[in-house]
């Protein structure tokens, strides 16, 4: 048995919104960080620029970021000398990775796996529900007060053998594949990166995006945010989904057309189930918080609770094979950028 190789404490600082650190690291979390790394967890940088934190910076190796992290420009990147590598506690690092980061040679590594799960479980569970009628079942057993006839509620509606169609085979796209499985649902994938083969692996049927919009039952979107998907789902690819569909959206709300999705649902043609909206948050005037074939939840399908804990922890490993000398479990790559999340 090969030894373990031996573990430095890399000194290390936190970057994040102040209230993204409370919630992500227990005493338990804490007590790991302290252990791994030369860090001051009480000491958590919301502002780059701030004159105070110039000896602390100067002296980084690491940073360990979170939400609420600001961008690691060319000029923050100078005030850190000796920063090496970025852990990012949260998913996407778009929001503060730059091009001067990669052009330094900087290493990044990320808990998107993490943060995936509980997007996946969300998006399972929509699923379900979708094909089970849940949504108008409530809202009429909530109307009425009294016995409601599930057959002629549901109708031809259940979960046997319907077809979901999921858009992407991101890390959300394909736990949602993975969770679908044990159930007797046809799944088709649409991912211009996935090939005959490897969607033969994942247990998909590849399919254009057309096909999938013209055959799925229930729609889910895991694309990541590009210029070439804004309005993936525009008015006319909305018109292909069957009468009856439901499309789920825990990606971001750009994808989808909102005016043309809200003319679909106040028709009443489709259904919807919305974790994310463009803009975030609607109007108040906006029909979609009223609409009883509508579902829409405030952007909480993501790590929320001590599923924030998970996310802490796949940081904290990524932060232990540094010292370690490790390569990352889950690195980002720049070139990987231009066509994920």
């Amino acid at each position: 048995m090969t030894p373990p190789l031996p573990s430095r404490r890399p000194r290390t600082v936190l970057a994040m919104d102040p209230s993204v650190s409370k919630a992500l690291f227990d005493r338990m979390a804490l007590d790991r960080l302290t252990a791994l790394a030369d860090t001051d967890p009480s000491l958590v940088v919301e502002d780059f620029a701030d004159p105070a934190l110039a000896q602390v910076l100067a002296r980084a190796e690491a940073l360990l970021t979170g939400w609420g992290c600001p961008p690691l420009t060319a000029g923050v990147l100078d005030r850190m000398p000796r920063l090496r590598t970025v852990v990012h506690a949260a998913g996407s690092v778009k929001h503060h990775i730059t091009d001067a980061c990669w052009e330094r040679g900087l290493t990044v590594a990320s808990a998107a796996a993490a943060n995936a799960l509980p997007v996946a479980e969300y998006t399972l569970a929509a699923i379900l529900f979708s094909g089970k009628g849940v949504l108008a079942a409530e809202r009429a057993y909530r109307d009425t007060r009294a016995r409601i006839s599930s057959i002629d509620l549901i109708g031809a509606g259940g979960n046997y053998r319907r077809t979901v169609g999921v858009v992407g085979a991101s890390r959300i796209g394909r736990r949602v594949i993975e969770l679908l499985r044990p159930h007797d649902l046809r799944v088709l994938l649409y991912d211009p990166y996935v090939d005959e083969e490897e969607a033969a692996r994942l247990g998909v049927r590849p399919v254009p995006l057309d096909t999938l919009a013209v055959t799925s039952d229930v729609v889910t979107i895991h694309a990541p945010e590009l210029p070439r998907t804004r309005h993936l789902f525009d008015r006319e690819r909305l018109s292909l989904l069957p009468d009856g569909a439901t499309l789920i959206n825990t990606a971001r709300g750009s994808l989808v057309d909102t005016a043309a999705l809200t003319d679909e649902l106040v028709s009443g043609r489709l259904n919807a189930v919305l974790d994310v909206t463009e803009p975030e948050v609607l109007p108040a005037s906006s029909p979609l918080y009223d609409l009883p074939n509508v579902l829409l939840t405030p952007h909480v399908a993501g790590s929320l609770g001590n599923e924030l804990l998970r996310v802490a922890h796949a940081a904290l490993d990524e932060l232990e094979r540094y010292g370690q000398g490790l390569p990352y479990a889950d690195p980002v790559w720049s070139e990987a950028l231009t066509r994920s999340a």
